[in-house]
């Protein structure tokens, strides 16, 4: 009879076990599907979120709040903003992403540049000596600081990747982003989605450019669109092959859940298609710096007709040991970008690049109402237009110095438009940007 019962016993469970693996099979591959994304993102959380030291939290509220050099140019008066919801690990200097590229296994990293531009101390020591040391330089400071021989890394979390349209997308832009002045095809125009105001050199041979850039955080009409004011250091041709560093600030639902104005870098050797990424979210940048977290948010920001804000970033080439160096303000030298990711900016630069750019996804047939710099149009002036100045760039003798031949494109200056101006307190400067959509650009 207990035999029977045993026998009855492992039938039921054999049924059931079949119809739990029917059921399964019923859903489809839609679940399978699921199960692998899952998996795919767990993969690449793992790669990128590295091992930290410890992490940054700030009474139970994660955050951190980039407040780094932001020099009131009119008023001081300072609104400091709401907590964006960051983690920040601090991850040894030496176990960061950059150090998953074969070519860097055994890299020995160079924790500062043999040269920095000539001009450039000349430049800041005025401001260097009237400068006031702020007591944090990010708000995460309060509650604790990476140790040396760490980096900030902002924690990437599941969301972050399955907003992008891949996991292998994430952290990536689309092809074709880069404004290309001299070949604008009108019948092209919104082929890629983005849109441009700049000022740019060519014909040169470059080798880094600088610019202090005016501080907004301009409004998205969608997610999936983005508002930034960055300077492209540009190489080779604007076809399959263009080589580009980047680095300003962006605002970005997609690639960060939230409107915050952040700090951000990107490099490319391809044009967009399988190499580069923002930021640290994937190998190649290699940053030495352990109080500037990339994709931090910035803080304060500018108000229109009030308080206005700026902040300074520099890229230039090492002569000696040619790897591109970034510059944060007057103190933060942040990291490199080595010169063996690129092929034509292995060399120099033949173009430099400054301004605005918008994803323009052209929801419904109108054009987007995303905002480029604060909003306005460049003939509001200071205050209420967003701005570039000193902008300089960096010659073959190592020496910063004022452009020449600067030019000025918008694919569409009823939606975003841009004018260059020169004078003895801001040298060579422009203003930019605009409100996308309006009765003009409809």
């Amino acid at each position: 009879m207990a035999a029977h019962v045993s026998v009855c016993r492992g039938l039921v469970a054999v049924l059931v076990l079949v119809a739990c693996v029917s059921c399964a099979a019923a859903e489809g591959g839609g679940s399978d599907r699921a199960v692998r994304q899952r998996l795919e993102v767990r993969r690449h959380l793992k790669r990128l979120n590295k091992k930290p030291v410890k992490s940054i939290r700030f009474f139970g509220i994660v955050y951190s709040t980039l407040i780094i050099q932001f020099l009131p140019v009119w008023k001081n008066h300072i609104n400091m903003q709401s907590p964006d919801g960051d983690i920040i690990d601090c991850v040894h200097v030496s176990h960061q992403p950059a150090f998953d590229h074969p070519f860097l296994k055994s890299h020995t990293i160079q924790m500062r540049p043999t040269y920095h531009p000539e001009g450039l101390f000349d430049e800041n020591k005025v401001a260097s000596r009237n400068k006031k040391t702020p007591s944090t330089a990010q708000l995460w400071h309060q509650n604790g600081r990476c140790p040396e021989d760490t980096i900030p890394i902002r924690r990437t979390s599941r969301d972050d990747v399955l907003r992008a349209s891949s996991v292998k997308r994430y952290g990536r832009k689309k092809h074709r982003s880069i404004p290309s002045p001299l070949s604008v095809d009108p019948d092209l125009l919104n082929e890629s989605g983005h849109q441009h105001a700049i000022a740019y050199v060519e014909g040169d041979r470059y080798y880094g450019a600088k610019a202090t850039i005016n501080v907004w955080r301009p409004k998205i009409q969608q997610p999936n669109e983005f508002s930034l004011s960055q300077l492209w250091i540009l190489g080779g041709s604007f076809g399959e092959d263009l080589n580009s560093i980047e680095a300003g600030w962006q605002v970005s639902p997609d690639l960060y859940g939230d409107n915050n104005t952040r700090l951000f870098t990107y490099w490319t050797s391809d044009a967009y298609q399988a190499t580069g990424c923002y930021n640290l979210l994937c190998s190649g940048f290699i940053q030495v710096n352990n109080e500037v977290a990339m994709g931090a948010s910035i803080s304060p920001i500018s108000n229109y007709d009030g308080s206005q804000y700026d902040i300074s970033i520099l890229v230039w080439k090492d002569p000696k040991e040619g790897n591109w160096w970034m510059q944060f303000g007057n103190d933060y030298v942040l990291g490199y970008w080595p010169s063996f990711l690129f092929s034509y900016l292995s060399d120099s630069a033949s173009m430099i690049e400054w301004g605005g750019e918008v994803v323009n996804s052209d929801a419904d047939g109108e054009h987007t109402s995303t905002e480029m710099g604060s909003g306005h149009f460049p003939e509001e002036g200071f205050g209420k237009a967003s701005y570039f100045r000193n902008v300089q760039v960096v010659d073959g003798s190592n020496n910063l110095r004022a452009p020449r031949g600067v030019g000025a494109f918008t694919e569409q200056s009823n939606c975003y438009d841009v004018q260059n101006g020169n004078n003895g307190e801001w040298g060579q400067y422009f203003y930019y940007g605009g409100p996308g959509r309006n009765s003009n650009c409809p």
